[in-house]
């Protein structure tokens, strides 16, 4: 066996393993890659005073929202983006008594802060396609 004084040097197989390792260190390399879970506060409020207020979470669908799996649905049809929700058809009342509706949280790892008055309650489950529905 020889033995030579001469320093090695990385080379590009060496460079290669360095990521390999890492991840054979964690348990991260093992498991699919899960998109960043869904929580948002969404809140109603109508002129009579009556506020609403529910936690929904998505991926997997929870929280306290009484259509949870719906409202799961719609938003990730719209990316999270409220402003992309189609609304259902549905007739409503011209009645104005206006609601305003929240929704502050994350969306897959996304900030998400939106705030809109309907012009009833009809109007606000109807147009958020029963994210509002609570």
């Amino acid at each position: 066996m020889q033995h030579s004084d001469r320093r090695r040097t990385a080379d590009d197989t060496d460079m290669a393993l360095i990521p390999f390792a890492a991840c054979l260190l964690s348990i991260g390399c093992l498991a699919p890659a899960q998109p960043p879970a869904s929580t948002l506060q969404l809140t109603t409020h109508d002129t009579a005073g009556r506020i609403g207020s529910v936690v929904l979470t998505c991926d997997p669908a929870g929280g306290t929202h009484p259509k949870r799996d719906k409202a799961c649905a719609v938003l990730s049809a719209a990316d999270g983006d409220f402003s992309r929700i189609t609304a259902r058809h549905q007739a409503c009342t011209l009645i104005y008594a206006p609601v305003e509706a929240t929704a502050i949280g994350t969306w897959r790892g996304k900030p998400v802060s939106f705030s809109t008055t309907y012009a009833n309650r009809c109007e606000a489950d109807r147009d958020s396609d029963e994210v509002f529905a609570f």
